[in-house]
């Protein structure tokens, strides 16, 4: 009997999966599950506005040839007319992206806001706990979405809107005859464009932190009705101290109130949203689109880390993202 046993095929004890395996299980498990927010979103919007613009490129052409005018436009300095053109380009790269990064912050504001909640409404939150997953794995891979892969792929899919809307201001331009249509092309900067917005997102997930930990935490923490507690009741919270200051006449300046409690808390998941906190950064030094770069312009915009503002928000983001854990680990909905 022993040298029958002896004879047979051992089986070799199965290793556990690595913890950096389980964690790239969670974020396509994330992907998955949101697929619609983090991928289709930005990919319709941009679609729909790449066609309205394609539209509009062709019946500005048409309306042209029908008129039978041409562009008269005075060339006395052509290098200037084409440094335009090549902001006009800038513009329309940076237009696509923009585009993508809007519907980003809407992404991340429902997402975060529901994505504990759901877990547990749809009871899937019992399966999740039944496989061999840390509470701090799965909040960790829903963050990571929220503050690093969202922005990146959003990113990814504003370039490539941004190029076709560039070739359509190209196309549209050397159509219709306008004087030095080449700078289109030969004077934008797209490198730098893309660059600069590229070196924007770990700065992004930085002032967003705070907004995020508090919509996650919200979701681990209500019952019902998270978008109630974590905006509703803020808001109204912050009418009312302001109403109460205007009636009895108490004199105190609750702007910092709604900073704190509004703009940090909920709107800071829209990226450039701390462009109002940086001095040499404004909408107003944009005059021309050759003036486009003011803006997008990533030395300027990380300026932003030497003030207390960005890290006293990272501190208390990370607090609620620890709750947010906490409450999951704990929370019982049955």
């Amino acid at each position: 009997m022993n040298a029958i046993t002896d004879t047979l095929p051992q089986r070799r004890p199965v290793a556990a999966p690595h913890a950096t395996h389980k964690f790239k299980l969670l974020l396509r498990r994330e992907f998955w599950e949101h697929k619609g927010g983090f991928f289709w979103a930005p990919l319709i919007a941009g679609g729909i506005a790449l066609l309205f613009t394609v539209l509009a490129s062709v019946g500005l052409t048409i309306a042209k040839r029908r008129s039978g005018n041409d562009f008269e436009v005075s060339v006395d300095d052509p290098e200037r007319i084409a440094k335009l053109l090549g902001g006009v380009g800038d513009g329309a790269l940076f237009g696509g992206i923009a585009l993508a990064l809007v519907v980003l912050g809407f992404v991340v504001f429902f997402y975060a806001l529901g994505c504990l909640y759901d877990d547990r409404k749809d009871r899937s939150v019992l399966f999740w706990k039944s496989l061999p997953v840390s509470d701090a794995g799965t909040v960790g891979s829903k963050l990571a979405w929220a503050l690093g892969l969202a922005p990146m792929l959003a990113v990814a899919i504003g370039i490539a809107f941004g190029i076709a809307f560039w070739v359509v201001a190209a196309l549209t331009t050397t159509v219709n005859g306008v004087p030095g249509a080449s700078g289109v092309f030969m004077h934008s900067h797209p490198f730098r464009v893309i660059g600069n917005v590229l070196a924007m997102i770990p700065l992004y997930a930085l002032w967003a932190l705070p907004a995020v930990g508090w919509l996650m935490f919200c979701s681990a923490a209500a019952r019902t009705k998270p978008f109630l507690w974590a905006v509703m009741i803020p808001v109204l919270g912050c009418a009312l101290v302001s109403f109460a200051n205007v009636v009895l006449g108490l004199g105190y300046d609750v702007g910092p109130l709604w900073y704190a409690v509004a703009y940090r808390s909920l709107l800071s998941v829209f990226p450039a949203s701390w462009l109002p906190r940086l001095d040499g950064v404004s909408a107003d030094r944009v005059q021309e689109p050759n003036d486009l770069s003011l803006l997008v312009n990533a030395a300027d915009n990380w300026t932003l880390a030497g003030s207390a503002d960005l890290w006293i928000g990272v501190v208390v983001g990370v607090l609620m993202i620890l709750a947010a854990v906490r409450l999951r680990r704990w929370r019982d909905e049955g």
